[in-house]
């Protein structure tokens, strides 16, 4: 397991280097996040900001959360320069917790973690949820190792339908499958797998 210092300076690094997945929001974020009409979101590991900045713009009130301050100095250049408000916060999902049952849309974008920071990043997704409302969750699929593009070549932090459908147990799962996703970036070019669910909370 990957000291949360570690992890934080990887990706302070990693960000350091510029834009390293695009100003664009992630194509699944975009095409089934459109037309929603304007909530509370929480994207939780947002990044340099582009799926917030793209919400925002949307007409959502946003808060990211990313353990990466160079990622969140990153976040708040791009959203003020689309001039949308957003509120921002540097912070470990493990260490932080949001307002229970406060947001329409739950993100979980690429939140790549180990089996058992997973279950609790979930779990704290799952409450943030306000009923009726939403998690929408992207990332690698396990399957995407052997068989895709890009990504994590790490088991350990990958994980699968059967995976979700436990996180999430008494969410009504409106979609719950793996996705393929082109890739052209930085000389790579092929179809990576990704999982995509789309989750709702019952309506109390």
């Amino acid at each position: 397991m990957i000291d949360p210092e570690e992890r934080r300076q990887y990706w302070n690094d990693r960000y350091g280097e510029g834009s390293i997945f695009g100003a664009e929001p992630n194509v699944f974020v975009a095409e089934h996040l459109a037309g929603l009409p304007p909530g509370r979101v929480l994207d939780l590991a947002c990044g340099q900001g582009r799926n917030a900045v793209w919400l925002a713009l949307q007409g959502h009130a946003v808060t990211a959360v990313d353990l990466s301050d160079v990622a969140i100095g990153q976040a708040v250049e791009r959203a003020d320069a689309a001039g949308v408000e957003i509120q921002f916060v540097v912070a470990d999902v493990m260490d932080w917790d949001p307002d229970p049952a406060a947001f329409d849309v739950v993100l979980l974008s690429y939140l790549q973690l180990e089996e058992g920071r997973r279950v609790v990043a979930h779990r704290k997704a799952a409450e943030a949820v306000a009923p009726g409302g939403t998690v929408f969750l992207i990332a690698h699929h396990p399957d995407n190792i052997e068989h895709g593009c890009g990504g994590p070549q790490v088991p350990d932090v990958l994980f699968g339908e059967a995976d979700l459908a436990s996180d999430f147990a008494g969410f009504d799962i409106v979609r719950n499958e793996q996705v393929r996703r082109a890739v052209d970036r930085d000389g790579v070019t092929g179809t990576a797998l990704d999982v995509l669910m789309i989750a709702s909370r019952p309506a109390e």
